[in-house]
């Protein structure tokens, strides 16, 4: 599964309520903090109700592509 690499870039101080709770919800906390959330409905909304905070970039599942070695 797709994932998706967040990055806090603009201050959520002075925001409304409801983007600062967003904001915490993606588990943002300082500045230039990143998070890694899967790729799906729910994280694209909170990522697009604070896109003017955010930066968002898509990586690759560090475990897609390795097959067990048995």
């Amino acid at each position: 599964m797709p994932k998706l690499k967040i990055t806090l870039v603009r201050s959520p101080i002075g925001r409304p309520e409801d983007q600062r709770a967003t904001v915490r919800a993606l588990g943002l906390s300082k500045m230039h903090h990143s998070v890694v959330q899967p790729d799906n409905p729910a994280v694209r909304g909170m990522i697009r109700k604070v896109r003017h905070l955010v930066d968002v970039e898509a990586v690759q599942d560090a475990q897609e592509g390795k097959g067990t070695q048995d």
